[in-house]
């Protein structure tokens, strides 16, 4: 099994990074993979799925938990879905009607109610339409989970999408892009958002694109957002 299909950053957490590749170059992607405490996963954003990822998922325990956690990260989900027809598919809200070719047995309103709650709180990042991230925490881990709403592209980092990170602002820093900041329609929404996020315990930031943030990470969340104005 090759040393890349997944890889543990601490006790019942793992990711996989793989190639995105779109017209304006690789973006890369990332897929996040929580070990519940009753033992099944909780697989969040996922990527494309290929036998030895499979093999890997499958030594670890069941997949139980197939989440879209924004309207824009949802290329995969018909993949795992076919491939896990056990699995609960669970998807932000708008993503339902965005992929009506899908079932969601979950939508992740505010006031909805899974069971993994109790274990991962979650927060829907308001005021952001056209993406509708929903931001999960890890408390065992101390780990924030992104999908777009922070690139992390430090200085010197492998970047294959040069000129697309430059135009938007991406290169060489953590947080949002241009086109991110100019999707947050509700600045009011997204600043109490914010500041349910920042009351959280967390160090380590996983996000999509770009590398995990390994500490540090609410510092850098208060300060990449501080343009929304004091988020407590």
């Amino acid at each position: 099994m090759p040393a890349f299909s997944l890889t543990r950053l601490d006790d019942d957490l793992w990711i996989a990074t793989r190639p995105l590749k779109l017209v304006v170059g690789d973006v890369g992607c990332r897929m996040t993979v929580i070990r519940l405490p009753d033992g099944d996963l909780f697989v969040h954003s996922p990527v494309a799925l290929d036998e030895p990822t499979r093999a890997a998922l499958d030594a670890l325990g069941r997949v139980r938990w197939l989440v879209g956690p924004s309207k824009v990260h949802h290329f995969y989900l018909g993949d795992w879905a076919r491939a896990y027809p056990e699995a609960v598919l669970v998807g932000a809200p708008g993503l339902p009607e965005k992929r009506q070719d899908l079932r969601f047995q979950h939508v992740l309103h505010e006031t909805s109610s899974l069971p993994f709650d109790g274990v991962l709180p979650r927060r829907l990042f308001e005021g952001a339409p056209l993406m509708n991230e929903v931001v999960f925490l890890h408390p065992p881990s101390r780990t924030l989970l992104l999908t777009d709403l922070a690139f992390h592209l430090p200085p010197g980092a492998r970047n294959e999408a040069r000129l697309f990170h430059w135009l938007v602002g991406a290169t060489g820093r953590f947080g949002p892009h241009r086109v991110v900041r100019l999707g947050i329609r509700d600045r009011a929404a997204a600043r109490r958002s914010l500041a349910d996020i920042l009351r959280w315990d967390f160090e380590r930031v996983i996000m999509s694109h770009g590398d995990v943030l390994a500490s540090g990470g609410k510092q850098a969340m208060r300060a990449a957002f501080a343009f929304l104005g004091a988020a407590g």
